[in-house]
């Protein structure tokens, strides 16, 4: 399972990217050759973010949709939760936490 950092904000977000692009990649090429549907993004250990890790994780989404794969994300603090429904992409990042 691939983990998000402890910490991902703007001004780190841009140099975040092409790493986590990357083995979104490599880990969607391992998933494929198992027969899996899903990549696993673990936000356990993220612990201090802002707004730009909504676009890190709209954007993997993106890379697993052309992978042909969804994007499974666990462990969201409720804190990135909150911040999803604000912006109105709770629903696009997992809808089965949505009640």
């Amino acid at each position: 399972m691939l983990k998000l950092p402890a910490s991902v904000r703007l001004d780190e977000a841009g140099r975040l990217w092409p790493a986590l692009n990357q083995s979104l990649r490599a880990e969607s090429a391992q998933v494929r050759s198992a027969a899996g549907t899903e990549l696993h993004l673990s936000a356990a250990e993220l612990q201090h973010f802002d707004s730009a890790v909504l676009t890190l994780l709209l954007s993997a989404g993106r890379v697993c949709a052309a992978e042909g794969l969804h994007l499974r994300v666990h462990e969201v603090p409720p804190k990135l939760q909150e911040l999803a429904r604000v912006y109105g992409v709770a629903e696009l990042l997992w809808p089965e936490l949505l009640s």
